[in-house]
């Protein structure tokens, strides 16, 4: 296992799984401008490590995130981020040159990530943290984890994709109802609307989320499995025909890939398939 050096998050490879932590268990892991800083960098580093197939965020301590910390984003250099990341660094971007910029604004990057990104949340997800939950392309939550917003009873709109993102996971009535009553939607609810995929005990969370991971790793091409998420997302911005064509021209590319006669090969000779490690910029 290697660990990276950060000052608002815990970054920790192991095998084919990166684990991002949101650490400031002390402010339920509210959002400043050193922990956006580094979680950007994480992200981008974590896709761009040939080892990784994929990548866990979550929180330490009893929360995911409690949104975002007004203080430290009045003044993005007060929380430290210049201190670790160098202007080299802070231009290293998840998605790569053609990325979507659609995908570049607030919590939206994730979805820009070429390598799956798996929520694993252990508590509380409120405002911008159920923002990025929502982001995030997989959800495994804790039986105590809850999600929340208060938006309206705060007086304000909705923000950073949650009325973009909810209404595709959960239905566009039951987005509506959670963003406007501000009530606390449980993770037994959030599994049944759609807004959740798994639900397990809290010690449990963190294997669960890598243990995914683990078996995409074991079973599926790191190449395929970043054209299907390009594809999804791409997909929901555009019409079917384009969407069509897109994914047709994909296909006959991918028939030329090294994946594709490892793919066929292990399908044959009935044992797990050896995909080549996916290499980005």
């Amino acid at each position: 296992m290697t660990t990276g050096t950060y000052t608002a998050i815990r970054y920790e490879v192991d095998g084919p799984v990166a684990v991002i932590t949101l650490n400031r268990p002390e402010r339920l892991n509210a959002l400043g401008g050193a922990m956006l800083a580094e979680l950007r960098h994480a992200m981008a580093t974590a896709e761009r490590d040939t080892s990784v197939v994929g990548i866990v965020l979550t929180g330490a301590g009893r929360g995911f995130c409690a949104g975002a910390d007004m203080a430290g984003l009045k003044d993005l250099a007060a929380a430290g981020s210049d201190a670790i990341l160098t202007e080299a660094e802070e231009t290293l971007t998840p998605g790569g040159a053609d990325r979507d910029a659609d995908y570049e604004k607030s919590v939206t990057f994730v979805m820009a990530v070429r390598k799956p990104v798996v929520g694993a949340i252990n508590g509380p997800a409120a405002g911008m943290g159920l923002s990025f939950a929502a982001a995030c392309d997989i959800r495994f939550a804790a039986e105590n984890a809850f999600f929340v917003n208060s938006f309206a009873q705060r007086g304000l709109s909705g923000e950073h994709a949650t009325t973009w993102l909810l209404p595709r996971l959960m239905g566009h009535a039951r987005a509506l109802d959670m963003m406007w009553t501000g009530r606390r939607v449980s993770a037994q609810e959030a599994k049944a609307c759609g807004l959740v995929n798994e639900v397990v005990p809290a010690e449990e969370l963190l294997d669960a989320a890598k243990g995914y991971i683990r078996t995409l790793a074991r079973t599926a091409s790191p190449r395929s499995l970043m054209h299907i998420k390009q594809q999804t997302y791409r997909d929901l911005m555009r019409p079917l025909g384009p969407a069509m064509d897109d994914g047709e021209e994909r296909i006959r590319e991918s028939m030329a890939w090294p994946d594709f006669a490892e793919g066929v090969a292990a399908f044959q000779e009935r044992r797990d398939p050896h995909f080549p490690a996916l290499e980005l910029s």
